[in-house]
């Protein structure tokens, strides 16, 4: 992204099933983060659940709901972002 825009480095772009899902998928992130001690700068959309974004400022991550993710098209909007594979 570091190209494309000036606020991060990556955007992680996912999608969950339900609202449930993704609050459980944002609250993980969380618990994650803060064992190894990386700060979230910000964190919006728990109460909703339809798209909650997680912003660790070198690294932005969106948790969708199908239909939210496809209205948006974030993939579309930033398409001139270097895609990257990521393998655990």
């Amino acid at each position: 992204m570091r190209k494309v825009v000036n606020f991060c480095d990556y955007f992680v772009i996912c999608t969950a099933s339900s609202d449930r899902r993704i609050r459980g998928l944002a609250e993980n992130i969380k618990e994650e983060l803060n064992k190894i001690g990386v700060s979230i700068f910000h964190l919006q959309g728990l109460e909703d659940g339809n798209w909650v974004l997680v912003d660790m400022g070198e690294v932005v991550v969106h948790i969708f709901s199908e239909s939210v993710r496809e209205f948006y098209g974030l993939e579309h909007l930033w398409q001139d972002a270097k895609k990257v594979s990521w393998k655990k």
